[in-house]
């Protein structure tokens, strides 16, 4: 049941949820490792498009939110009929500039409701409150050199509450590997001091989301486009830890899967983590269909994972 500070409560029947065929677990296993794919769906209807970030929101509920400005409420509980709830974002910037309403990443607060936002194009920070209205936005100073179209793709609040985002694209001249980042010392649009640094992901790919696990650390979602014509992605998930990270050095991650092709697969840019049952932590995902409907398609996945079985970073190996 949704309350003041969850978004409005899912209904109706606008969208349509259609379960996807998956490779038997034997061959996922091999590309996925500890993961474990519990399912994957389609979803299709005039809502259906755009959507590039994903948050958690009660049980089993889902917030995505479109690079259009619209924002799309899931109700995924097993066994209850597929609901839903759509509506417009109320950003405080009325144009109809795509640079304006260009949300490529986001993290919820669960016990306020608030939402934070990255904003591509303008390369801003919004935090919105739990009715989904603008509170404030900051475009800061370490993130404005971000180009129109490499911006804040990821952003996560850390344990300690810290902010970090990542930009999407790989530096020029790093071997298409190193992405700048950024460590807000605390909430960005109340202007909490920002460290610069760089992040090491697999190479050629973009930095497309991330979030923050219930242990610390942060699970980053990369994605490549291989082919233009049909279009064709792969994509990957690293694991990083905070604790790794030093001013002056490179924070590195490592693998922990890899979606593949023969995967029900499209261009996957959200991602949201939370907790599972039995100790285990479920992640989602959800492809951006860039409204070209003929071409790409809307899914969603839901993976799970025992965090105990997830990759250990130089910080982690030595924290029991």
């Amino acid at each position: 049941m949704s309350d003041q500070n969850s978004p409005p409560e899912p209904e109706g029947n606008g969208l349509a949820l259609a379960r996807q065929r998956l490779p038997d677990r034997d061959r996922l296993a091999r590309d996925l490792g500890p993961m474990r794919l519990e399912g994957a769906w389609q979803l299709t209807g005039a809502s259906a498009g755009g959507y590039s970030a994903l948050v958690p929101v009660d049980d089993d509920q889902l917030l995505a939110i479109s690079d259009g400005g619209m924002w799309l409420h899931l109700d995924m509980r097993t066994g209850a009929p597929f609901r839903h709830a759509y509506g417009r974002l109320g950003l405080a910037a009325r144009s109809k500039e795509k640079e304006d309403r260009d949300v490529e990443s986001a993290f919820r607060d669960s016990r306020s409701g608030a939402i934070w936002l990255g904003m591509e194009g303008v390369n801003a920070i919004v935090r919105m409150n739990a009715a989904l209205e603008e509170e404030n936005r900051v475009r800061s100073a370490s993130m404005r050199a971000w180009g129109v179209n490499s911006g804040p793709e990821a952003l996560t609040r850390l344990e300690d509450g810290r902010f970090l985002v990542l930009r999407e694209t790989p530096t020029s001249g790093t071997g298409g590997r190193l992405h700048e980042a950024v460590l807000f010392e605390g909430d960005p649009v109340e202007g909490a001091k920002a460290l610069r640094l760089q992040f090491a992901g697999p190479r050629n790919f973009s930095a497309v989301d991330a979030a923050t696990l219930p242990d610390g650390r942060v699970l980053v979602l990369m994605r490549r486009l291989v082919w233009p014509a049909p279009l064709t992605f792969a994509g990957r998930i690293v694991i990083a830890d905070p604790r790794d990270i030093v001013p002056g050095r490179t924070w590195t991650s490592q693998e922990v899967a890899v979606l593949a092709s023969d995967m029900p697969l499209d261009n996957f840019e959200g991602m949201a983590v939370r907790k599972g049952a039995q100790g285990r932590v479920e992640i989602w995902l959800i492809s951006d269909d860039n409204f070209m409907r003929h071409w790409q398609r809307t899914l969603l996945w839901k993976l799970s994972v025992d965090p105990a079985q997830l990759p250990r970073t130089d910080a982690s190996k030595r924290v029991r």
